[in-house]
């Protein structure tokens, strides 16, 4: 499989809204897993690595389907994400804040 073929599945009919609010909650689902991990002593045991991937899985699907809403491949937004940050690096500020450094 292709990372872009990732991006056929999805109803269009549903639209940005959607996807973006599956982003954001299947995040959260992960942030709550690791969140329970730390309160928990940094207890991994039982399924904790299956579990996470589920959701990573979730939130990699609203991704795609987030950039496909846009107009944009996943390998499109990769190759846009590591280009940004090579330019930062090359220019010595890859830390700090700020979109556009």
């Amino acid at each position: 499989m292709k990372m872009n073929d990732y991006q056929t599945i999805y109803p269009q009919e549903q639209g940005l809204i959607y996807t973006v609010l599956g982003l954001c909650g299947e995040s959260g689902e992960v942030a709550e897993k690791v969140k329970k991990m730390i309160r928990d002593g940094n207890d991994k045991s039982g399924n904790f690595e299956d579990d996470l991937g589920a959701e990573l899985g979730d939130v990699l699907w609203y991704l795609a389907n987030l950039a496909g809403e846009l107009g944009f491949t996943l390998e499109d937004i990769a190759r846009s994400n590591l280009h940004k940050l090579q330019y930062r690096k090359s220019r010595g500020v890859i830390g700090g804040s700020g979109d556009n450094r």
